[in-house]
């Protein structure tokens, strides 16, 4: 039996906060449902098939009396009344109400079910109707199609900003029959198909989440919140899975994709910000993702199409992310050492990109906002402590796979940059007085930017300056009571609210589960619980995670933003590696260092490894680790040695071991 079933991560659809627009996806198609309704769906996207302006409005003619769905504010007659209704990864089912006495009783209990077609374009809308009553009616539905179009859009255009309305073929209906005579507590059945067939969704949901989901643990806890925003993140995974069979890999990860836009892949937030449970997830397609992303021309380009085809500008951390990715690939599997020249060959040029500082020639200017994470002032930009501080844990890390494949890298050199490279961001970047991090302009011109790209470094920062940056992780600057600030509210220069995404009153959904990971590898269990519990609100609150979310208050901006976004893994990854202590190594071995927490228990179940199941137990006053069963004695350091090094070796191969 698969870990989770697709009830588990169904939501109640009334808890929903903005962006209220719901959609659902099946890997080949989405659709979304037209808020306000109990039947109404709005656009779809089955690529390379377009139709964002689609709108398909239902009423119900009882007894010859027009019934509309669509909920208007005043008392009376209304027509059907939304009622709530629930979300699941395969569909959108919603209900609603007629409950009128004029004439007699008329009273309807409508279910509506929202699938979208997987394997072929469109939709299918299942209608429930029930009789409350004892009295018999006579019952039509009335589809109303908007006279739109399906037009195509070739796989390699589907970019960040979604395919726009466009000409096309008509958009057909069908249906199984429109009317019915309901008796008394009777109910009827209407089933109205747009494009084509169900195609077995719920089939696909199935097995998809059984493929998925089979390694990564099951997180049970009697902390509020804890577990349902544990689920909500893997969920915001899950809905970025594509199993097309025109896109360049099988599955594609999308960055977000269920409104139409992103459904390109970032290497930045595809690798950057879940890559142990990526490749948890993936096994050993993790492979062919790493491929499309060296096959597309990373060093001029941010992102892949469907297709594989580059889009965008050279992106300054796109070469940390898939690092990040191939180092959690190569704790499952020997890498080809050919795999990590190609990549070192390919983050050479992506280096080279970018000109060396004017001082000394170790640090990278990083170019403008368009490079970098685009805050819409000027501040982060140029010479800036991150991504350069990512640079030396890249090299490091190529040093190590280098080392671990028999790639031959120059691994004594990359290790003495890196080195250099801490040395000098240190040197040039950090105002000792300020206790944060200077950006420097080619024209020597120099800005204090607060931005939470600073906190990326720390992995990089002595304990003195470490110490100094994490001062700021404070309310009424970074932390507010719904998550962490892009940019410090104390920050009168760059501080705003209205681009939350990395400009201030709010973050990028993975950034506040990243910054308590990072707290967490760093020593400081406490502060990195305290930023975590702060976003539990969201697992209550969200079917799966959208791009960015406010920090003063629940919710996101209602539009202008991607729906559902890749980095909403970050939550549950920050729960693995950084909470319960869970690290896969490139040489095999799987270290496990709980950290405690005083607000409850928590029990990781089911975690696969290398051929081994996993089970941690974290209390407030200790925890266990057990590997095939048999409970694990730690260390001094307090450390589970859950599984010992693979069998040194180089040379090609990807097995799993």
């Amino acid at each position: 039996m698969p870990p989770y079933a697709l009830d588990d991560f169904a939501f109640d659809l009334r808890r929903a906060v903005p962006p209220a627009e719901i959609w659902v996806g099946s890997g080949t198609g989405t659709v979304s449902q037209l808020t306000g309704t109990v039947c109404g769906v709005g656009g779809w996207f089955a690529p390379p098939l377009a139709a964002p302006d689609s709108r398909l409005t239902i009423s119900l003619e009882v007894d010859g009396q027009r019934v509309v769905d669509l909920a208007r504010p005043g008392a009376g007659n209304r027509g059907l009344l939304p009622a709530g209704g629930t979300w699941r990864p395969d569909r959108i089912v919603r209900r609603g109400t007629y409950h009128q006495y004029a004439d007699g009783l008329t009273s309807l209990a409508v279910e509506s079910t929202l699938t979208p077609s997987h394997g072929s374009p469109g939709y299918v809308l299942t209608l429930r109707i029930r009789n409350r009553s004892g009295n018999t009616h006579e019952i039509a539905v009335c589809p109303e199609l908007a006279p739109t179009q399906a037009h195509q859009v070739p796989l390699s255009e589907w970019g960040w900003v979604p395919p726009a309305a466009g000409r096309g073929e008509p958009v057909t209906l069908s249906h199984d029959g429109l009317t019915a005579t309901l008796e008394g507590h009777g109910e009827a059945t209407f089933t109205i198909a747009i494009q084509a067939g169900a195609g077995h969704t719920t089939r696909a949901w199935e097995s998809r989440i059984a493929q998925t989901l089979g390694r990564v643990p099951t997180l049970t806890s009697d902390i509020p919140g804890l577990e349902q925003y544990y689920r909500r993140s893997l969920a915001s995974g899950l809905v970025c899975w594509w199993d097309h069979p025109d896109f360049v890999t099988q599955p594609f990860i999308a960055t977000s994709g269920l409104d139409g836009g992103a459904l390109c892949s970032y290497a930045w937030d595809t690798g950057g910000y879940a890559p142990t449970l990526l490749s948890l997830m993936l096994g050993d397609s993790v492979l062919d993702v790493i491929q499309s992303f060296l096959d597309a021309d990373l060093t001029d380009r941010y992102a892949i199409a469907p297709d594989g085809t580059g889009l965008g500008v050279a992106y300054a951390y796109s070469g940390w992310s898939l690092v990040a990715l191939t180092r959690a690939a190569a704790a499952e599997r020997r890498l080809d050492p050919a795999l990590i020249a190609r990549l070192y060959d390919v983050l050479t040029t992506l280096d080279k990109r970018f000109q060396p500082d004017d001082q000394t020639g170790v640090l990278r200017d990083y170019g403008d906002q368009s490079n970098l994470l685009e805050m819409r002032g000027s501040g982060w930009e140029h010479v800036v402590a991150s991504p350069n501080a990512e640079r030396a844990w890249i090299l490091e890390t190529l040093a190590e796979l280098s080392d671990l494949t028999g790639a031959a890298l120059p691994s004594d050199e990359l290790r003495r940059s890196a080195r250099q490279i801490r040395d000098e961001v240190i040197r040039q970047l950090w105002d000792p007085r300020a206790g944060w991090f200077r950006s420097r302009y080619p024209d020597g011109h120099t800005e204090l930017a607060y931005s939470v790209q600073a906190f990326d470094a720390l992995r990089s920062c002595p304990p003195e300056i470490a110490n100094a940056l994490i001062s700021h992780l404070r309310p009424g600057a970074f932390l507010g009571e719904y998550g962490v600030s892009s940019v410090s509210a104390e920050d009168e220069l760059h501080y705003e609210t209205a681009d939350i995404d990395w400009s201030g009153g709010g973050a990028y959904t993975g950034e506040a589960p990243q910054l308590a990971l990072t707290l967490w590898q760093q020593g400081h269990p406490e502060l990195a619980w305290d930023v975590l519990r702060r976003l539990f609100w969201m697992g209550e609150h969200y079917p799966y995670f959208p791009q960015d979310h406010y920090s003063d208050k629940p919710g996101a901006p209602a539009s202008g933003r991607r729906i559902n976004i890749i980095a909403g893994l970050t939550g549950a990854e920050a729960v693995l590696t950084g909470l319960a202590g869970i690290h896969p190594n490139p040489d095999g071995s799987l270290h496990i260092t709980p950290n405690l927490v005083a607000a409850g228990n928590i029990t990781l179940s089911g975690l696969g490894y290398r051929g081994h199941m996993i089970d941690i137990s974290i209390r407030p006053d200790g925890f266990e680790v057990s590997v095939d069963g048999e409970t694990q004695s730690p260390d001094s350091n307090g450390t589970v040695v859950a599984v010992r090094p693979a069998v040194s070796g180089c040379g090609s191969g990807t097995s799993a071991g």
